[in-house]
């Protein structure tokens, strides 16, 4: 748009609505001129005045203050004459010109004027200059106009869908299109954000706005936004608009698994990775979907509130990204556990704003570390003589997928028994061999449990049992049946008692072993299965102090070769029995023990000295010294139950020292700890983590704890071993062990190891810290329960977490009382760190009253005791009942065989939600019914809300016709269903099953059909039979299917056999197709769909002509009328609604010569079906033909007393294009009167005559029957050059006295015409009758009846004209309606009044045509017949001699109709091409061309052909008049009552006047009927007496005569006849008695007739006058009936029509 200097509200005009076209910005740009198009409009428009061409005006623009700017103004003179011009400089001072006042212009010739243009101040300027010629003057007009302050701008933004809480981009350009330089500011509000705000645009420049549109709530959002601007240095007068248009959404998404396609979840998921070897990584996807139609920026972030546990194990790449819409995001997380059988918990939070709702993802994952065993626990070497040596073999197998780092626990250099390889690597899923050796050195049993060490898994243990032998020394050789029996003495010793054994040594300050042996009823589980056996002795029995030893750790001193350190150990034994200990001594070694064999009495302890002495200067040494125990002397009782078996066991002591001089520089390590921290869990229990040792250098290792440097080393943390020395490239498992205390820092402590005795230190930090167990409530410690049915259950959601670092178990505790009213699930279990854990709580009260429970959680874990806390429940058990929202659902209608849905509400009045059981019982269903599961509910169990309303779904299937009725009951249920009391009546439920319905309510008829009354148009489709059928109770076969589908030609023959005739009557060939439209309505409460199926459209199945190639008549027949589509229908299926109607139009073609026959079905949808027989007539234009609906023809009943039967009529149709001559065979009826004792029963009135083209002919008949029976006779009808018809006609006597009402007209077949009323107009209807029939009934001859009818315009533009065709039967002319003719206005209606009067009784069936022409059509006609006739007087009078050939353009006029052939309407094309001839020959080809060009020579001719226009056919209008007229004595005789009751009202009007009326009023009326007429007429007379002017009238008139008194009636519709034989023919007798009643009672009537002073003519005129005008008032809007009555009688009123009118 260009945004000009506009106020504010002309820019809000200018707003309009806008439609988003499409996802992306959308930016609606002005509609501005083309640049050259302004540049054509810009230079001046030249006009001519007096001959002098010149511009109209002068304009500047673009002007600065005092500058000069100068014009060139032009004039020419474009006449053949000189001119004088005299010019009139401009008035003001700001223009000017140079030239002279006086101009001389020759032809031909132009003149120059420079304009100057000096403006001095910012203003508009006007002014003009003047030009007079001889002729007259005119001016040229100067303006000098301002610079437009123009800013373009789009007239609306469109911005892209947003998220709620997100924000979008988008940008639209704002550029200065004037010619000065302007200032711009941006006046904007929330959602919506302009930048920049303001700033500067030079002429022609151009800035990029952008739009920031931040919604915060889903809806739409549309403001306008206002720039103003204008100069710099002035202020911003001038303003535009830009509309920004945008749409909030609220951001979703979901959560998905990526692995498993068919799982979707819209919540929360869960990834649970399983078990994953330690150190290794399992990776896992999950989906982000965005299914909104914007765009979401999220995060993926971890749960606040989380326990770091062993660190971070889980790990995802994607923490923050957009989706676009549909779009989607794969993240990836990784779990990378380092603590064996830890199982991780993590929840991940996805956070995006604007969401309605909060979705995580559960990370679970267990860590699972190598899995070691052994073939054999056991090695037994057997015996083996000294200095020999055994070996033996053992697998170690690893059954996990995770590679083993193992280390045999044993100093093979320095024992009796060797493993090889002593340490090393075993892959996942493989096993490696061990080679087991044994080689003593003293006679003795030797028995040594080794350790095999595995980093981050459980040690394994191998025993190893020998027997050293010499030929003086045989010990008892140990087996392993000694093993096992020392095992099983030992468990049963430590579990009865321990007065053997003694008690174990207390700690000293130096020893290396901080955790003191594990307690004596421990002691199996220690050896057998756990660790704790590497920090105890091997053996109970006897103890070794200390352990370890260090030499030369703590001082520098010069070492000599030769010189040797020792230092002491000592020995207890624990025991009552004599110990033997046995060093074994292994050959240069630089460390010795002194004694290497000593006895330990019981209960005594004893030292021995270890000696260091190295032959190696610059060295590290270490080493495991090994000592046997053993009993001396075997037990003097050896069926005591405390003796041991004689079992050595073995203690070490470990040992490492070096020999560096001083000065010299120690090996420098290199090496590697791993891992560099431990974190223990936080239980009071020990526990322990494995750390590795890797010597990485080509020098040896050694390293010991440094308690020097760190003295605060808590005592509850040990490594085991505490020394040693690590050959090159060899590794060491450490233990570390620790029991976390309360006092221990969170943070860890670090304890430090001292490499090569030496200041190279290597720190592992431990973290070893008590904490004891926390679960929290995630919501809160309480829960609420709404109110809840007494006997019924609610459940509410729960849900707990561990706060804790170590696994836990829990277990709800509810007392014994309150079990069977709450209840949770699962109340007990086990929650691993981090985790939560939703629960179900059930309440189920069983009395109505507040409920308050306090269960209590219980939990633990593994070394505390059980914790406890307090949850608190509250709720409340209430009474409910439910009901139906009615107590009677009358479902109406319903189609039988369909599936009717439908909900059943069911309200919940109370306060607590109710369960329920509903149950349906069938209590009444129609006799034929057979299914008793027609109604089915969708679910008969479910909850209702407290004070809420549930639609239960229904489904409704009535498999019969008739009343069905149920009682749906319900019952109260509890939590398991079960029901707490006895079913209640919710409601009852009722439905009818009908059939689809359908009628034809109308019908009309258009082309060469046009006038057939609606009468014969019912029985030319049968349609009182098609109605009836349509009403009849369709059989199983037909509501087989619910839609109309297409059946099987043999499929037919199983429906009943219902075949009705569709007549379409007869017509010329060429002529007008027969149009008829029928208007189908649905009478019943239900839809309907119906069609119509052809024979194309059925699935015929195959004929015997397709088998033999042959096509028989019949089918050549239908493939014709199908193939030239003769029979149409439009539509061919609909739906109708319940009253809806529709028009449906059938159409004949006449363009074969012939009778067309069509097998037609129609079918309503789970209704009947018919085989309807399409037929129509085709005739030759000179064959005579006489159409007849039917062979058959009932007359009217006719009493056998009857003294002047009725004529009846018989109607003839000509459907033909010639008047046809027929004839009625008299032989036929004279043999019948001869039957009947030579008495006429039926005469025909008029045997001959002619039927004109497209008329009916009335044959009229008089039946007499003189018997009271039924009367049948076959007449032939004889049409000139036509074969004989023979008609049936078929007539009943009746008995006058009994069966007077069956013979009435109103209880006959004409009565059907009230259902055949036009219930509205047809499409494409010009005018509309109020009524298309008209019901006079029966009435005495010469009794005058009227009707009142309304003609309608129904076109809105046009004025139509109508005429009125009235018919005459008998040669008389007994309707008349006034007006004949008439014009009507658009939309207009006008009265038409119908006056019957008969002298003759008769039955009429008259058919009144109305035609109805509009006035368009007729101006159209007379233009074209008005050319039509100039042309023709043209021709006759103009001619040209010279021309030798006529003028092609010649138009030849014709004056007469020629009936060509019209074009085929829809007729498709042959299906088959006529073969091209075999050969080429010339003579063929010759011919094909000439009649070519004939046929072109033909059409350019007829192109030429003018001929006459015809007047337009008018639209008829079919009115429908019904009587039956009687002789006076027989209608007497008929409806005596009826009689009397007109000769009361004739007498009345006869008697009537205003004086005697009134008088007879008041005495007639009593009680309050009277009081209201006294009220009402008392201040009536009283204000005429008061009125002088009235009192003096009443004088005048008393002195003048009667003004009616000389009046006599002589019409015939209030006079009777003077005598019965008036109306009777010479040949009928009437019975003397009846005859001389009907005398009395006629004379009685003529007496009052002739009273004087009885104006019953004009009483009855004007009151049918004002009844007319009354009705006239009322179809015009003006009177309204249904108004209320004036509550007062005003005292004055005025006696015009008007006002009567208005007061009725």
């Amino acid at each position: 748009m260009l945004a000009e200097s506009r106020c504010p509200a002309c820019l809000a005009s200018a707003f309009c609505r806008w439609k988003r076209s499409s996802r992306e910005t959308d930016v609606k740009e002005p509609q501005l001129p083309d640049i050259k198009q302004c540049q054509r409009k810009s230079h001046p428009q030249r006009s001519i005045f007096l001959g002098l061409e010149t511009t109209l005006d002068l304009t500047w623009k673009d002007w600065v203050i005092e500058r000069e700017y100068t014009k060139t103004l032009v004039i020419s003179n474009i006449r053949n004459k000189l001119q004088k011009l005299h010019i009139s400089a401009p008035e003001t001072k700001f223009f000017s010109i140079l030239n002279p006042e006086v101009v001389i212009l020759s032809p031909g010739t132009s003149f120059s004027i420079p304009v100057t243009f000096k403006p001095l101040q910012k203003c508009g300027y006007k002014d003009c200059i003047q030009f007079q010629a001889i002729e007259g003057s005119f001016k040229v007009y100067l303006h000098a106009v301002l610079s437009n302050h123009t800013m373009k701008v789009p007239e609306s933004v469109m911005l892209p869908l947003c998220a709620v809480e997100h924000y979008t981009l988008t940008s639209f350009p704002l550029k200065n299109i004037s010619k000065v330089q302007m200032s711009f500011k941006w006046n904007s509000a929330a959602p919506f954000q302009l930048s920049p705000e303001q700033g500067r645009l030079k002429p022609g420049q151009q800035c990029v706005i952008t739009v920031d549109f931040q919604p915060v709530e889903a809806q739409v959002y549309q403001k306008q936004v206002h720039c103003t601007y204008g100069e710099d240095g002035n202020k911003a007068n001038s303003c535009c608009t830009v509309l920004l248009q945008g749409i909030g959404k609220y951001p979703y998404l979901q959560l998905r698994i990526s692995n498993d396609k068919e799982e979707t979840s819209h919540g929360d998921i869960e990834l649970d990775f399983g078990s994953v070897a330690v150190g290794h990584s399992l990776s896992k996807q999950f989906e982000i979907f965005n299914p909104s139609p914007v765009s979401v920026w999220f995060s993926l972030s971890q749960l606040p509130g989380a326990v770091a546990i062993f660190g971070p194990h889980f790990s995802w790449d994607v923490t923050s990204e957009k989706i676009v819409p549909g779009g989607s995001v794969q993240v990836l997380v990784t779990y990378s556990p380092t603590v064996v059988d830890i199982v991780s918990v993590e929840y991940l939070s996805l956070n995006y704003r604007g969401s309605l709702s909060k979705s995580q993802v559960k990370l679970i994952g267990k860590c699972m570390g190598p899995e070691l065993c052994l073939s054999s626990t056991v090695v037994d070497f057997g015996c083996v003589e000294e200095k020999g040596s055994a070996e033996q073999t053992v697998e170690l197998l690893n059954s996990s997928p995770v590679q083993a780092t193992y280390q045999w626990d044993i100093d093979c250099a320095n024992s009796v028994f060797r493993v090889s390889p002593a340490s090393g690597t075993v892959l996942p899923y493989s096993q490696i061999k061990v080679k087991v050796s044994y080689k003593p050195t003293h006679p003795m049993p030797h028995h040594r449990r080794v350790a095999c060490l595995i980093l981050l898994g459980e040690p394994l243990f191998l025993d190893l049992i020998g027997t050293c032998h010499t030929n003086l020394q045989e010990p008892v050789a140990l087996t392993f049946e000694h093993l096992v029996e020392y095992k099983s003495t030992l468990c049963y010793m430590c579990n009865s008692s321990d007065t053997l054994l003694g008690v174990p040594l207390e700690e000293e300050g130096h020893s290396a072993t901080a955790i003191p042996p594990a307690p004596m009823e421990k002691l199996n589980e220690i050896r057998e299965e756990h660790v704790d056996s590497l920090f105890s002795p091997s053996f109970p029995f006897v103890s070794v102090e200390p352990s370890e030893l260090l030499f030369n750790h703590k001082t520098r001193s010069f070492i000599a070769p030769s010189f040797a350190v020792s230092q002491c150990v000592t020995f207890k034994n624990h025991t009552k029995e004599k110990l033997s200990l046995m060093w074994t001594v292994i050959q240069d070694s630089p460390f010795c023990v002194t004694p290497s064999s000593f006895e330990l009495a019981p209960l005594k302890s004893t030292t021995a000295l270890v000696t260091y002495e190295p032959r190696q200067i610059n060295a590290l040494h270490g080493g495991e010294l090994e000592c046997f125990a053993y009993c001396k002397m075997p037990q003097e009782d050896p069926s005591s139950e405390q003796d041991l078996p004689c079992l050595p066991c073995c203690v070490t002591v470990r040992v490492i020292s070096h020999s560096f001089q001083p000065g010299k520089d120690h090996f420098t390590p290199s090496c590697i700890l791993k891992p560099h921290q431990v974190v223990f869990p936080p239980l009071s229990l020990i526990s322990y983590r494995t750390v590795l040792l890797q010597n990485n250098g080509d020098q040896p290792l050694t390293f010991c704890l440094n308690y020097r440097t760190n003295s605060d080393l808590p005592r509850s943390v040990h490594m085991s071993p505490g020394c040693g020395f690590i050959q090159p490239g060899q590794h060491q498992i450490l233990t570390i062990g620790a029991v976390p205390t309360l006092d221990s820092p969170t943070e860890g402590f670090n304890l430090p190891l001292q490499l090569n005795a030496d200041e190279f230190t290597k720190e592992l930090t431990v973290v070893s810290s008590l904490k004891k167990p926390c679960v929290s409530f995630e919501n809160s410690n309480e829960l609420h329960f709404t109110a809840t049915a007494v006997g019924s259950k609610s459940q509410h959601s729960h849900s707990i977490k561990n706060l804790s670092s170590v696994p836990i178990t829990f277990q709800w505790i509810i007392s014994e009382r309150d079990q069977n009213l709450i209840c949770v699930e699962p109340d007990a279990g086990k929650l691993h760190p981090n985790e939560s854990l939703v629960q179900t709580w059930t309440f189920s009260p069983l009395t109505e009253k507040a409920y308050t429970f306090k269960p209590t959680l219980s939990f633990q874990s593994d070394d505390f005791n059980k914790s406890q806390l307090i949850f608190r429940v509250n709720g409340t058990g209430a009474a409910g009942t439910i009901e139906a929202g009615k107590e009677l659902l009358d479902m109406g209608e319903s189609l039988v065989g369909s599936c009717r849905s439908f909900n059943i509400p069911i309200v919940n009045n109370c306060s607590c939600p109710i369960s329920f059981h509903l149950s349906v019982q069938l209590e009444e269903n129609p006799p034929d019914s057979e299914d008793n599961s027609a109604l089915h509910l969708d679910f008969e169990t479910g909850t209702i809300a407290s004070h809420s309303t549930v639609l239960i779904g229904s489904t409704l299937r009535l498999d019969a016709q008739g009343w069905y009725r149920w009682a749906i009951s319900y019952q109260i249920t509890d939590g398991n269903g079960f029901g707490v009391c006895p079913p209640e009546k919710l409601c009852e439920l009722r439905a009818k099953g009908v059939f689809p319905t359908l009628q034809v309510v109308d019908a009309c008829s258009s082309g060469s059909v046009d006038r057939l009354c609606k009468q014969y148009l019912w029985k030319l489709f049968s349609l009182d039979s098609f109605n009836e059928h349509l009403l009849s109770t369709p059989c199983p076969a037909e509501i087989t299917f619910k839609a109309p589908t297409k059946h099987r030609q043999n499929s037919v023959s199983s429906f009943p056999q219902v075949i009705l005739d569709f007549n379409f009557g007869a017509g010329p060939l060429h002529s007008d197709p027969s149009d008829f439209m029928l208007m189908f309505w649905n009478p019943g409460s239900i839809s309907v769909n119906w069609t119509f199926l052809f024979p194309e459209d059925q699935e015929m199945k195959l004929e015997d002509w397709a088998m033999t190639g042959q096509f028989s008549n019949k089918e050549l027949q239908e493939m014709k009328v199908q193939d030239n589509q003769l029979f149409r229908v439009t539509p061919r299926s609909g739906t109708l609604l319940p009253g809806q109607k529709c028009p449906v139009h059938f159409c004949y073609s006449h363009d074969f010569i012939g009778i067309d026959r069509l097998p037609v079905l129609f079918k309503l949808s789970l209704g009947r079906v018919f085989l309807l027989n399409f037929q129509g007539v085709t005739l030759n234009r000179n064959e005579p033909y006489l159409h007849f609906a039917s062979n058959h023809h009932v007359f009217k009943p006719v009493a056998i007393r009857d003294s002047s039967p009725p004529r009846q009529i018989y109607e003839l149709y000509n459907g033909g294009a010639v008047t046809v001559h027929y004839e009625v065979d008299q032989v036929v009826l004279s043999q019948l009167q001869m039957e009947n004792y030579d008495h006429p029963v039926l005469s025909c009135l008029s045997p001959q005559g002619e039927v004109l083209p497209g008329n009916k002919a009335m044959l009229e008949w008089i039946f007499s029957p003189l018997e009271a029976k039924m009367y049948h006779v076959d007449v032939p009808i004889h049409i000139l050059e036509k074969d004989s018809v023979i008609i049936n006609f078929e007539g009943r006597g009746m008995n006058a006295l009994s069966t007077s009402t069956n013979i009435s007209i109103e209880h006959s077949d004409a009565k059907t015409q009230e259902h055949r009323a036009q219930k509205g107009p047809f499409p494409g209807q010009v005018a509309w009758l109020s009524k298309d029939s008209v019901f006079i009934g029966d009435i005495p001859v010469c009794t005058k009846s009227s009707s009142i009818m309304f003609i309608t315009s129904l076109s809105c533009t046009d004025t139509v004209h109508f005429v009125w065709e009235i018919p005459t039967q008998s040669n008389q002319q007994v309707v008349q309606i006034h007006p004949e003719r008439g014009c009507l206005g658009p939309g207009e209606c006008v009265m038409c009044i119908l006056t019957f009067v008969s002298d003759f009784p008769t039955v009429y069936q008259l058919d009144l045509i109305c035609q109805v022409t509009q006035n368009a059509a007729l101006i159209h006609y007379h233009k074209a017949l008005q050319c039509w006739e100039e042309e023709k007087k043209r021709q006759e009078n103009e001619f040209t001699i010279t021309d030798k050939i006529p003028s092609r353009t010649q138009r030849v006029l014709v004056d007469e109709i020629l009936l060509a052939p019209p074009a085929r309407k829809g007729a498709p094309l042959p299906k088959y091409k006529t073969l091209p001839p075999i050969c080429g020959s010339k003579a063929v080809i010759n011919l094909y061309d000439k009649n070519k060009r004939a046929q072109i020579r033909l059409q350019r001719e007829s192109a030429n052909i003018w001929r006459r226009p015809q007047m337009p056919q008018p639209a008829l209008l079919h009115l429908s008049v019904t009587a039956h007229t009687y002789d006076v004595p027989d209608f007497y005789t008929h409806f005596p009552d009826r009689y009397l009751q007109l000769t009361r009202i004739k007498q009345r009007l006869i008697n009537s006047s205003s004086t005697r009326r009134l008088a007879k009023l008041c005495p007639s009326t009593c009680g309050a009927e009277r009081d209201i007429v006294v009220d009402i007429l008392t201040p009536l007379y009283k204000d005429l007496l008061e009125d002088s002017a009235f009192v003096e009238s009443l004088m005048v008139l008393a002195s003048k005569p009667p003004i009616y008194e000389g009046q006599t009636s002589t019409s015939p519709s209030v006079t009777f006849p003077s005598s019965p034989q008036h109306s009777v023919q010479s040949n009928w007798t009437v019975d003397g008695e009846e005859a001389a009643v009907c005398l009395g009672k006629i004379s009685q009537i003529q007496a009052t007739a002739e009273s004087k002073h009885v104006p019953s003519d004009l009483a009855e005129a004007v009151l049918l006058k004002t009844l007319q005008n009354l009705m006239m008032e009322a179809v015009t809007g003006e009177l309204t009936f249904s108004a209320y009555s004036r509550s007062k009688i005003p005292t004055s009123f005025s006696v015009s029509r008007t006002s009567f009118a208005e007061g009725s």
